[in-house]
């Protein structure tokens, strides 16, 4: 059985959290839950690094158009295309304008539970029905007719890994073994010590 402290999950801030001044706060959140800081890159992403990044799963246009086409038709609107591949590319066309519009923080968080831990703190995909206290919730007004509109990505200032193997994937794209340290970090006792034997010695 793998030891669930070490689960890593992928992180980035994206340009508009970077503009907004919100890296502090975003960490904060991470910090104070009981995850660990274990990567850390500062960087303009590269368009061919984003498109690979968004088509690590050979379905996720295909899916993202299938879910673009129902949200369509549930809103009484006609979709662009009624060929999910089509609006899934496009989907990809603005994810790579947003991603590379200007530098982005990106960073991986090791502890237990930390995918399921990271998404739950991030909200959900659209700030505007994200749940008040979330990330996305508390700091972002976007919503996904505004983008439509706009013909742009939603501006939700975080990507987080869906799966534990999303994120094995999506750190292997953008960290290199080298890139993520192994440190000891005092709260770990507290968080992971069976007996919480240690405090008095």
């Amino acid at each position: 059985m793998s030891d669930h402290r070490k689960e890593r999950t992928l992180v980035i801030i994206k340009p508009d959290g970077v503009q907004r001044s919100l890296i502090g706060e975003i960490v904060g959140r991470f910090e104070r839950v009981g995850l660990k800081l274990v990567g850390l890159k500062f960087m303009v992403p590269d368009a061919a690094q984003v498109e690979e990044h968004y088509t690590l799963d050979p379905e996720w246009k295909r899916k993202v158009g299938e879910k673009a086409i129902e949200s369509y038709k549930k809103k009484g609107q006609t979709p662009p295309s009624e060929d999910p591949n089509v609006i899934g590319n496009a989907v990809v066309e603005r994810l790579k304008n947003y991603m590379t519009s200007g530098p982005a923080v990106l960073m991986v968080w090791q502890g237990a539970h930390a995918v399921e831990l990271v998404r739950k703190l991030v909200g959900g995909t659209e700030p505007r029905s994200s749940d008040v206290g979330t990330i996305r919730g508390d700091f972002v007004l976007d919503s996904y007719s505004m983008a439509d509109t706009d013909d742009r990505a939603i501006r939700n200032l975080i990507h987080a890994s869906g799966t534990v193997d999303e994120a094995k994937q999506e750190l292997a794209l953008w960290f290199g073994e080298k890139e993520v340290v192994e440190y000891r970090l005092v709260a770990e006792s507290i968080l992971y010590d069976v007996n919480l034997d240690g405090i008095l010695e």
